[in-house]
Protein backbone atom coordinates (compact mmCIF):
# COMPACT_ATOMS: atom_id res chain seq x y z
CA UNK A 1 0.00 0.00 0.00
CA UNK A 2 1.68 3.59 -0.86
CA UNK A 3 1.47 5.90 2.12
CA UNK A 4 2.54 9.29 2.44
CA UNK A 5 5.23 9.03 5.06
CA UNK A 6 7.92 6.36 5.54
CA UNK A 7 8.16 7.64 9.04
CA UNK A 8 6.16 9.29 11.26
CA UNK A 9 8.07 10.68 14.50
CA UNK A 10 6.45 11.69 17.78
CA UNK A 11 8.17 13.42 20.85
CA UNK A 12 10.08 17.06 22.16
CA UNK A 13 10.75 20.02 20.36
CA UNK A 14 13.37 22.48 21.41
CA UNK A 15 16.59 24.42 20.08
CA UNK A 16 19.71 23.64 20.88
CA UNK A 17 22.22 26.63 21.85
CA UNK A 18 25.40 24.98 21.66
CA UNK A 19 28.97 26.61 23.32
CA UNK A 20 32.17 25.32 22.78
CA UNK A 21 35.29 25.39 24.53
CA UNK A 22 37.47 23.71 27.33
CA UNK A 23 36.11 25.66 30.20
CA UNK A 24 34.13 24.85 33.48
CA UNK A 25 31.06 27.46 34.28
CA UNK A 26 31.36 28.66 38.21
CA UNK A 27 29.41 30.65 40.57
CA UNK A 28 30.17 33.69 42.04
CA UNK A 29 29.70 35.72 38.83
CA UNK A 30 32.73 34.32 37.42
CA UNK A 31 32.90 35.06 33.58
CA UNK A 32 34.40 32.40 30.98
CA UNK A 33 34.81 32.54 27.86
CA UNK A 34 33.70 30.00 24.87
CA UNK A 35 35.31 29.32 21.63
CA UNK A 36 31.81 28.96 19.72
CA UNK A 37 28.01 29.52 20.16
CA UNK A 38 25.39 27.83 17.57
CA UNK A 39 21.60 28.07 18.09
CA UNK A 40 20.62 24.76 16.02
CA UNK A 41 17.70 22.10 15.60
CA UNK A 42 17.86 20.34 18.90
CA UNK A 43 15.77 17.64 20.59
CA UNK A 44 16.25 14.09 20.32
CA UNK A 45 13.01 13.16 18.04
CA UNK A 46 13.59 16.20 15.86
CA UNK A 47 17.73 15.52 14.82
CA UNK A 48 16.00 11.85 14.25
CA UNK A 49 14.19 13.19 12.02
CA UNK A 50 15.91 14.85 10.29
CA UNK A 51 18.10 12.28 9.66
CA UNK A 52 15.48 10.68 8.55
CA UNK A 53 14.88 13.10 6.07
CA UNK A 54 18.17 13.29 5.22
CA UNK A 55 18.85 9.62 3.35
CA UNK A 56 15.61 10.16 1.48
CA UNK A 57 12.91 9.05 3.89
CA UNK A 58 9.37 10.79 4.02
CA UNK A 59 9.18 12.10 7.46
CA UNK A 60 6.75 13.66 9.39
CA UNK A 61 6.50 14.99 13.30
CA UNK A 62 4.08 15.04 16.16
CA UNK A 63 5.02 17.59 18.90
CA UNK A 64 4.32 20.82 20.79
CA UNK A 65 5.82 24.01 20.47
CA UNK A 66 5.33 27.18 22.43
CA UNK A 67 4.60 30.84 20.51
CA UNK A 68 7.53 32.02 20.32
CA UNK A 69 10.40 32.78 18.49
CA UNK A 70 12.53 29.45 19.74
CA UNK A 71 9.14 27.47 18.39
CA UNK A 72 9.08 29.43 15.37
CA UNK A 73 12.78 28.68 14.62
CA UNK A 74 12.00 24.70 15.36
CA UNK A 75 9.27 24.86 12.76
CA UNK A 76 11.27 26.71 9.93
CA UNK A 77 14.05 24.32 9.90
CA UNK A 78 12.31 21.07 10.39
CA UNK A 79 10.41 22.49 7.48
CA UNK A 80 13.78 23.26 5.52
CA UNK A 81 14.71 20.06 5.81
CA UNK A 82 11.46 18.42 4.10
CA UNK A 83 10.10 17.29 7.25
CA UNK A 84 6.13 17.71 7.37
CA UNK A 85 5.03 20.22 10.67
CA UNK A 86 1.33 20.09 9.80
CA UNK A 87 0.96 17.58 13.16
CA UNK A 88 3.02 20.15 15.53
CA UNK A 89 0.34 21.77 17.82
CA UNK A 90 1.53 25.31 18.62
CA UNK A 91 0.27 26.52 22.19
CA UNK A 92 0.68 29.89 22.92
CA UNK A 93 0.55 29.76 26.58
CA UNK A 94 3.72 27.64 26.69
CA UNK A 95 7.32 28.32 25.91
CA UNK A 96 9.27 26.55 23.85
CA UNK A 97 11.77 23.95 25.45
CA UNK A 98 15.77 24.93 25.25
CA UNK A 99 18.57 23.40 25.99
CA UNK A 100 22.15 24.89 26.86
CA UNK A 101 24.92 22.42 25.79
CA UNK A 102 28.65 23.03 26.66
CA UNK A 103 30.36 20.79 24.19
CA UNK A 104 34.00 19.36 24.65
CA UNK A 105 34.05 17.58 21.50
CA UNK A 106 33.71 14.19 22.55
CA UNK A 107 31.69 15.15 25.99
CA UNK A 108 28.93 17.77 27.24
CA UNK A 109 26.90 18.63 29.75
CA UNK A 110 23.71 19.75 29.71
CA UNK A 111 21.06 22.01 31.05
CA UNK A 112 17.34 21.71 29.67
CA UNK A 113 14.22 24.03 30.17
CA UNK A 114 11.40 21.21 29.38
CA UNK A 115 8.57 24.03 28.48
CA UNK A 116 5.92 22.71 25.90
CA UNK A 117 8.29 19.75 26.08
CA UNK A 118 6.12 18.21 29.21
CA UNK A 119 2.76 19.29 27.73
CA UNK A 120 2.84 17.25 24.61
CA UNK A 121 -0.34 14.59 24.85
CA UNK A 122 -2.13 11.83 23.71
CA UNK A 123 -5.08 13.92 22.46
CA UNK A 124 -3.15 16.27 20.90
CA UNK A 125 -2.02 13.67 17.71
CA UNK A 126 -4.13 13.31 14.81
CA UNK A 127 -4.12 9.37 14.34
CA UNK A 128 -5.09 9.23 10.75
CA UNK A 129 -1.95 10.39 10.41
CA UNK A 130 -1.24 6.74 11.29
CA UNK A 131 -2.63 5.18 8.71
CA UNK A 132 -0.42 7.20 5.95
CA UNK A 133 2.87 5.85 7.59
CA UNK A 134 4.37 2.74 7.94
CA UNK A 135 6.60 3.31 10.68
CA UNK A 136 6.57 5.20 14.31
CA UNK A 137 9.04 6.72 16.01
CA UNK A 138 8.88 7.94 19.67
CA UNK A 139 12.14 9.65 21.30
CA UNK A 140 13.08 11.16 24.95
CA UNK A 141 10.14 9.35 26.80
CA UNK A 142 11.22 10.21 29.55
CA UNK A 143 10.45 13.95 29.41
CA UNK A 144 7.04 13.50 27.78
CA UNK A 145 5.17 13.76 30.82
CA UNK A 146 1.76 14.17 29.95
CA UNK A 147 2.46 11.64 26.96
CA UNK A 148 3.79 9.43 29.16
CA UNK A 149 0.73 7.25 30.72
CA UNK A 150 -0.40 6.93 26.96
CA UNK A 151 2.62 5.74 25.30
CA UNK A 152 1.24 2.13 25.41
CA UNK A 153 -1.82 3.22 24.11
CA UNK A 154 -0.10 4.72 21.20
CA UNK A 155 2.03 1.62 20.50
CA UNK A 156 -1.27 -0.22 20.02
CA UNK A 157 -2.85 2.06 17.79
CA UNK A 158 0.12 1.84 15.21
CA UNK A 159 0.16 -2.18 15.90
CA UNK A 160 -3.45 -1.60 14.73
CA UNK A 161 -2.88 0.28 11.77
CA UNK A 162 0.19 -1.67 10.76
CA UNK A 163 2.94 0.37 11.80
CA UNK A 164 6.08 -0.80 13.33
CA UNK A 165 7.34 0.85 16.43
CA UNK A 166 10.17 2.06 17.72
CA UNK A 167 11.76 3.60 20.72
CA UNK A 168 14.97 5.77 22.05
CA UNK A 169 14.03 6.50 25.89
CA UNK A 170 17.04 8.79 25.92
CA UNK A 171 18.02 9.87 29.45
CA UNK A 172 15.87 10.42 32.34
CA UNK A 173 16.54 13.11 34.39
CA UNK A 174 14.86 12.33 37.65
CA UNK A 175 16.96 9.07 37.43
CA UNK A 176 13.88 6.87 38.32
CA UNK A 177 13.88 4.59 34.94
CA UNK A 178 10.59 3.63 35.21
CA UNK A 179 7.73 5.41 34.67
CA UNK A 180 5.43 2.28 33.01
CA UNK A 181 8.56 1.68 30.84
CA UNK A 182 7.55 -2.18 31.15
CA UNK A 183 4.40 -1.73 29.60
CA UNK A 184 5.38 0.32 26.89
CA UNK A 185 8.43 -1.59 25.85
CA UNK A 186 6.18 -4.97 25.39
CA UNK A 187 4.47 -3.15 22.92
CA UNK A 188 7.59 -1.77 21.33
CA UNK A 189 9.25 -3.41 17.94
CA UNK A 190 12.96 -1.77 18.39
CA UNK A 191 14.63 -0.28 21.26
CA UNK A 192 17.41 2.01 21.06
CA UNK A 193 19.15 3.21 24.04
CA UNK A 194 22.72 4.04 24.72
CA UNK A 195 25.12 1.47 27.09
CA UNK A 196 23.90 3.60 30.47
CA UNK A 197 20.23 3.81 29.84
CA UNK A 198 20.24 0.53 29.33
CA UNK A 199 21.99 -0.84 32.13
CA UNK A 200 20.02 2.09 34.64
CA UNK A 201 16.07 0.94 32.95
CA UNK A 202 17.42 -3.09 33.71
CA UNK A 203 19.06 -2.69 36.76
CA UNK A 204 21.93 -4.68 35.51
CA UNK A 205 25.64 -3.49 35.70
CA UNK A 206 26.87 -4.79 32.54
CA UNK A 207 24.95 -4.76 28.50
CA UNK A 208 25.45 -8.37 28.86
CA UNK A 209 23.23 -8.79 32.07
CA UNK A 210 20.89 -5.78 30.78
CA UNK A 211 20.03 -7.95 27.55
CA UNK A 212 19.44 -11.14 28.90
CA UNK A 213 17.19 -9.35 31.01
CA UNK A 214 14.82 -8.04 27.87
CA UNK A 215 12.32 -10.28 26.09
CA UNK A 216 14.19 -12.28 23.07
CA UNK A 217 11.24 -10.74 20.48
CA UNK A 218 12.44 -7.18 21.04
CA UNK A 219 15.36 -5.94 18.77
CA UNK A 220 18.16 -3.83 21.08
CA UNK A 221 20.45 -1.97 19.43
CA UNK A 222 22.44 -0.57 21.89
CA UNK A 223 24.85 2.80 21.18
CA UNK A 224 28.44 2.26 23.34
CA UNK A 225 29.80 5.28 22.38
CA UNK A 226 33.73 5.14 21.35
CA UNK A 227 33.27 1.28 21.26
CA UNK A 228 30.43 1.03 18.29
CA UNK A 229 26.88 -0.46 18.90
CA UNK A 230 25.46 -3.76 19.41
CA UNK A 231 22.26 -5.40 18.50
CA UNK A 232 20.29 -8.31 19.98
CA UNK A 233 17.11 -10.49 18.18
CA UNK A 234 16.13 -13.51 18.90
CA UNK A 235 18.79 -15.24 20.41
CA UNK A 236 21.26 -13.62 17.68
CA UNK A 237 23.68 -10.92 18.94
CA UNK A 238 26.25 -8.88 16.36
CA UNK A 239 28.11 -6.12 16.99
CA UNK A 240 30.07 -3.13 14.78
CA UNK A 241 32.64 -0.63 15.17
CA UNK A 242 32.71 3.31 14.58
CA UNK A 243 34.23 4.33 11.41
CA UNK A 244 37.13 6.67 12.07
CA UNK A 245 36.29 10.43 11.87
CA UNK A 246 37.66 13.93 12.89
CA UNK A 247 35.24 14.20 15.66
CA UNK A 248 34.28 18.03 16.01
CA UNK A 249 30.87 17.80 18.08
CA UNK A 250 29.33 14.77 19.42
CA UNK A 251 25.72 16.35 19.54
CA UNK A 252 22.94 14.05 18.16
CA UNK A 253 24.83 11.24 17.35
CA UNK A 254 22.98 8.89 18.75
CA UNK A 255 19.78 9.85 16.99
CA UNK A 256 21.69 10.07 14.18
CA UNK A 257 22.66 6.31 14.86
CA UNK A 258 18.72 6.07 15.21
CA UNK A 259 17.81 6.94 12.11
CA UNK A 260 20.15 4.93 10.44
CA UNK A 261 18.87 1.33 11.90
CA UNK A 262 15.52 2.77 11.33
CA UNK A 263 16.20 3.48 7.38
CA UNK A 264 18.09 -0.48 7.48
CA UNK A 265 14.51 -2.09 9.10
CA UNK A 266 12.61 -0.61 6.94
CA UNK A 267 14.70 -1.27 4.05
CA UNK A 268 14.78 -5.05 5.12
CA UNK A 269 17.72 -5.33 5.57
CA UNK A 270 19.68 -7.73 7.88
CA UNK A 271 20.58 -6.80 11.18
CA UNK A 272 24.31 -6.83 11.07
CA UNK A 273 23.93 -4.84 7.73
CA UNK A 274 21.45 -2.46 9.32
CA UNK A 275 23.78 -1.94 12.65
CA UNK A 276 26.98 -1.38 10.66
CA UNK A 277 25.07 1.39 8.29
CA UNK A 278 23.14 3.19 11.52
CA UNK A 279 27.01 3.20 13.21
CA UNK A 280 28.42 5.09 9.91
CA UNK A 281 25.12 7.44 10.33
CA UNK A 282 26.18 7.91 13.92
CA UNK A 283 29.76 9.06 12.86
CA UNK A 284 29.49 10.87 10.16
CA UNK A 285 27.24 13.40 12.25
CA UNK A 286 29.82 14.21 14.72
CA UNK A 287 31.99 16.30 11.66
CA UNK A 288 30.12 19.43 12.97
CA UNK A 289 28.71 21.45 15.52
CA UNK A 290 25.00 20.49 16.34
CA UNK A 291 22.88 17.04 15.57
CA UNK A 292 22.10 17.89 11.86
CA UNK A 293 24.54 19.98 10.37
CA UNK A 294 26.49 16.73 9.23
CA UNK A 295 24.23 14.30 8.38
CA UNK A 296 24.93 11.34 5.99
CA UNK A 297 23.19 11.65 2.77
CA UNK A 298 22.22 7.67 1.43
CA UNK A 299 24.85 7.81 -0.88
CA UNK A 300 27.65 9.37 1.48
CA UNK A 301 26.65 6.68 4.22
CA UNK A 302 26.51 3.56 1.62
CA UNK A 303 30.16 4.86 0.64
CA UNK A 304 31.54 3.28 3.54
CA UNK A 305 29.49 0.19 3.95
Amino acid sequence: MIKDFDVLVVGELNADLILRGDVTPAFGQAEKLVDDATLTIGSSSAICACGLARLGLRVAFVGKVGDDEFGRFMLRELTAHGIDTSGIRVAPALKTGLTVILSRGVDRAMLTYSGSIAALRFDDIPLSVLDRAHHLHLGSYFLLDAMRPDVPRLFNEAHTHGLTVSLDTNYDPTEKWSGGLAETLRRTDIFLPNEAELCAITGKASVDDALAALDSRLVVAVKLGARGAIVQHAGQRHQADIIPVNVVDTTGAGDSFDAGFIYGHLAGWELQHTLRFANVCGSLSTRAVGGTLSQATLEEALTYL
